[in-house]
């Protein structure tokens, strides 16, 4: 039976990794990320790949850093068939790649050599791409780099968001592995080398790039709204007010409108204006200290006293 030591952290890898075992591949190991603090009360929090690790009673390891630990030399021993990544967080050694017998390989959210990096698939929605898809590489030193095997491509549809992209690739990467693995095998595969002169480089979403500025365009914000929902959320303050915004639609306009004006108020719409003269719809909406809500709930509670002309946000802030 082909062995395999699997790397992976989020629902995108769990589900790369929930693929291999119904394939019935021995995962001799699973690393992923330490247990992370989260929400108010700072709760440790296991990865997504950790509890299906645990629930397959797959041996898990998870170092703060890979290099240099007591955990890499245990995974070196195994010898492994093929090492696996699909969004682990972390460069691996050279050292250890090589003790992979076949091939160590790597799931990447993107069409590479578009998209090298930690957020490809929020990027490919924050530019307002068409079409994104996933690719398997050769792991190589540098980040991204390798080799490609082979690829899958996807629309990207209108109604697209973080959340349900994640969800679509994770299916077409795990699908896209599980056809690619026996071909390396068979040695029947033509890898591509990257074109560097067309690398686009995705790096993680910091937090300044989490605010929206009402001085795009009403499309480039719908766009940076989708590419962060649902998580981190993109905000804005709205009425001097911190509000995170995940769901909007662009607004045709006439006339002038200044940046940040409520141009459209009832009791179940609110448009405020772009900086292209077009407006942008919010449909959901997280005001500080309150749930994610609906517009309608939130122009009845926290936006009661929103009004048609009022500049609601400050594009100089």
């Amino acid at each position: 039976m082909t062995n395999v030591i699997f790397l992976g952290t989020p629902d995108f890898s769990a589900t790369v990794l929930k693929g291999l075992i119904a394939a019935d591949y021995d995962v001799a190991a699973v690393v992923t990320q330490p247990d992370k603090p989260v929400g108010r009360k700072q709760l440790l929090q296991e990865s997504p790949v950790k509890v299906l690790a645990r629930e397959e009673n797959i041996e898990v390891y998870q170092p703060a850093k890979l290099p240099g630990s007591d955990e890499l030399e245990i995974l070196k021993k195994i010898h492994p068939d093929f090492i696996i990544t699909a969004a682990y967080g972390q460069f691996l050694p050279t050292s250890f790649l090589n003790t992979a017998k076949i091939a160590a390989i790597n799931v990447h959210g993107s069409l590479l050599p578009k998209y090298r990096g930690g957020a490809p698939i929020q990027w490919s929605l924050m530019n307002g791409d068409k079409e994104t898809g996933t690719s398997i590489m050769y792991m190589v030193k540098a980040m991204d780099a390798g080799d490609v095997i082979s690829q899958a491509k996807i629309p990207i549809e209108p109604e697209d968001d973080n959340g349900t992209l994640f969800e679509k690739l994770a299916i077409v990467g795990r699908d896209l592995l599980l056809e690619t693995i026996p071909d390396i095998i068979s040695k029947d595969i033509n890898p591509v080398v990257q074109d560097e002169s067309k690398v686009v480089f995705s790096p993680n979403i910091s937090k300044e790039q989490e605010h929206l500025d009402f001085n795009q365009s009403a499309e480039q914000l719908f766009n940076h709204i989708r590419g962060l929902s649902p998580k981190p959320g993109a905000w804005v303050n709205i009425d001097g007010k911190r509000t995170k915004l995940y769901k909007s639609e662009v607004v045709e306009l006439t006339g002038e409108n200044e940046p940040g004006e409520v141009v459209e108020r009832d009791h179940k719409q609110l448009v405020i204006a772009a900086g292209d003269g077009n407006g942008l719809s919010i449909k959901v909406i997280q005001p500080a200290g309150k749930k994610m809500m609906d517009i309608a709930n939130y122009l009845n509670g926290v936006g009661k006293n929103i009004k048609e002309g009022q500049v609601v946000v400050d594009v100089n802030e």
